[in-house]
C-alpha cells in the first residue's frame, strides 16, 4: 500500500522534471499548455478523491483499487505514446482517474488489514510516504528523463504500476462493502468547476483578462461551484458536505493546508527550469538539487507535537507559513550567479515550514470531526492538499509567464517559453535573463500569497479559539 502512495503522489513531483524537455519537444506547447499538462493530472486526483473512497465503500475497495492501478497504468501508456497535445492531456486525465481511485483505498485496505492496536502507527507510516513519494518522484524522475526524452517518465510507470497490481490481487485482503451511495453529478459539477477556474487563471497572460475565453472561465467557475453546493446540500448522503465548513478550526485548517500546498508545488514547477536553464543542470542533477527542501519533511514532522505542546498551536502553525513564505521569497532573489549552497539553504527554510504545518494542521482537521466522520476528514486533507497543488502550478505559471515575456528582448516578443524564444533569437543569455526575472516574480508572488493567506489562517484559529 506504500508502494501505491508513493506511485501516485512520485508521478506529481515527477512531472514538474520533464517541463523543459516537453517545452522543447516536436509537440511545441505553448506556456499555457505546459501548466495544464501538469495540472490535468493533479486537478482531477483532487476532485475524485473522495468519490474514489467512496466507490470503495460500495463495491469493494480491493477492487476499486486495482482498477485504479490499472487506469493509471493506461493513462500513462497514453501519454507516453501520444502524438499530440490533446491525447497527453487526455492520458494525464486518465492517470489522474487512477490515482483517485489508489489513494483513499490503499489506506482503507491497510487499515482492515492490520490489527486496532496497530492502527495509529499505521497510519502515521502511510501518511509520511506523500514525502517519500516527492523524493522518489525528483530522484527517479531525474534518472528516467536522463535518456533525453519525457516519453521514458511516463512509460515507465506503467510496468510499476502494473506490478503493483500484481503484488495488490496477491496479498491485500477484501473487506466488506457498505452501502455508501455515490454521487456522479456532484463529483463531475466540482471537477468542471476547478477546471473552469483554472482555465480562467493559466489563459489570463495569453488572451488577455477581459477577453471572452477568461472572463467565461471564472462566470463557469462561480456558476459550477454554487451547483454543486446546492447538489450536496440537498443531498441525504453528500460526497463532500459543505456544511462541514462551518466548523471555524476546520475551515481554517483546510485553508492552511491548500496554502501549504500551493507554495510547494508552485516552487517545484519553476524549480527544475530554474536549475536546468539558470544554472546548466542536468535532469538528474535537477532532480537531486530539489532533495534539501524534502529532508526536513522527511525527518522533522514527528517533532512537531513537542513543539506544538511547549509554544501552542497557533505559534507552530504561524511558524509554519513564516518560513515557507520567507523561503518562497529568499529562493526569488537567485539568479545565475547565485551558489547552490545559498539556494539550498532557502529550500530547507522552507521544507521546515512544510514539515511544521502538515502534521499541525492534519491534526487540526481530524480533530475537528467526529470519529464516525474520519472518512470524510482524510478526503478533505487529500483534495485540500491536490487543489492547493493545482493552484499553486497554476498562478505561478502565470505570472512567470508574463514576467517573462515582458523581460524577452524586442527580436524575441512574442514567445511564451524559453523554447520558443531561443528559436527566435541567438541572444541566449538574454532569454535566460528574462526566464530568471519571470522566475523571480513568480516565486515573490507565491511568497506574498502564503505570508497573506497564512496570516488569515492563523488570525481565524486564534479568533475562534478567543470567542469559543
Amino acid at each position: 500500500m506504500c508502494a501505491c502512495v508513493v506511485l501516485v503522489v512520485g508521478m506529481v513531483a515527477a512531472v514538474n522534471l520533464a517541463v523543459p524537455l516537453l517545452a522543447a519537444s516536436s509537440l511545441h506547447p505553448s506556456a499555457s499548455t505546459l501548466v495544464w499538462i501538469v495540472d490535468t493530472y493533479v486537478i482531477v486526483f483532487a476532485c475524485l478523491v473522495i468519490p474514489g473512497g467512496a466507490a470503495g465503500d460500495r463495491f469493494g475497495r480491493k477492487g476499486i483499487l486495482l482498477a485504479g492501478l490499472v487506469l493509471f497504468a493506461a493513462g500513462a501508456l497514453l501519454s507516453a505514446v501520444a502524438p499530440g497535445v490533446a491525447v497527453l492531456l487526455a492520458g494525464r486525465a486518465l492517470t489522474g482517474i487512477g490515482a483517485a481511485a489508489v489513494l483513499p483505498n490503499s489506506l482503507a485496505v491497510l487499515l482492515h488489514a492490520v490489527p486496532a492496536g496497530r492502527r495509529t502507527a499505521t497510519v502515521a507510516t502511510w501518511a509520511s510516504m506523500t514525502g517519500i513519494g516527492g523524493v522518489a518522484g525528483n530522484a527517479g524522475g531525474g534518472l528516467l528523463l536522463a535518456g533525453g526524452s519525457w516519453r521514458w517518465l511516463f512509460a515507465a510507470a506503467v510496468p510499476v504500476a502494473l506490478a503493483a497490481a500484481a503484488l495488490v490481487a496477491r496479498t491485500a485482503p477484501v473487506s466488506a462493502r457498505h452501502d455508501r451511495p455515490l454521487d456522479p453529478v456532484a463529483a463531475l459539477l466540482l471537477v468542471g468547476a476547478s477546471v473552469a477556474l483554472l482555465l480562467g487563471i493559466v489563459q489570463g497572460p495569453e488572451a488577455g483578462w477581459g477577453s471572452t475565453l477568461v472572463l467565461t472561465g471564472f462566470t463557469c467557475a462561480a456558476v459550477l461551484f454554487a451547483a454543486w453546493a446546492c447538489t450536496e446540500l440537498r443531498s441525504a448522503h453528500p460526497l463532500l458536505d459543505p456544511r462541514l465548513f462551518r466548523i471555524a478550526g476546520l475551515r481554517s485548517a483546510c485553508l492552511g493546508m491548500t496554502t501549504i500546498f500551493f507554495g510547494m508545488f508552485a516552487l517545484f514547477y519553476v524549480n527544475a527550469s530554474f536549475l536546468q536553464y539558470a544554472k546548466g543542470y542536468g535532469v538528474v542533477a535537477t532532480g537531486l538539487g530539489i532533495v534539501p527542501l524534502t529532508v526536513p519533511i522527511v525527518l522533522g514532522g514527528r517533532h512537531t507535537g513537542r513543539l506544538v505542546r511547549r509554544i501552542g498551536l497557533d505559534a507552530t502553525v504561524a511558524l509554519a507559513f513564516a518560513c515557507v513564505g520567507a523561503g518562497l521569497l529568499g529562493l526569488s532573489t537567485s539568479d545565475t550567479r547565485t551558489p547552490y549552497l545559498a539556494y539550498a539553504a532557502w529550500l530547507v527554510v522552507t521544507g521546515t515550514g512544510v514539515a511544521l504545518a502538515l502534521p499541525a494542521l492534519s491534526g487540526v482537521i481530524a480533530g475537528s470531526l467526529p470519529p464516525s466522520q474520519a472518512g470524510a476528514g482524510t478526503g478533505l486533507q487529500a483534495t485540500t492538499r491536490e487543489f492547493g497543488s493545482a493552484l499553486g502550478v497554476a498562478v505561478i505559471g502565470t505570472v512567470s509567464t508574463a514576467g517573462f515575456t515582458a523581460a524577452l528582448p524586442p527580436d524575441a516578443r512574442g514567445a511564451h517559453t524559453v523554447a520558443e524564444a531561443l528559436a527566435r533569437t541567438p541572444r541566449a543569455a538574454d532569454v535566460v535573463t528574462a526566464f530568471v526575472a519571470g522566475t523571480d516574480a513568480g516565486l515573490r508572488a507565491a511568497g506574498v500569497a502564503v505570508l497573506v493567506l497564512g496570516g488569515l489562517v492563523v488570525g481565524e484559529s486564534w479568533w475562534a479559539r478567543r470567542t469559543r
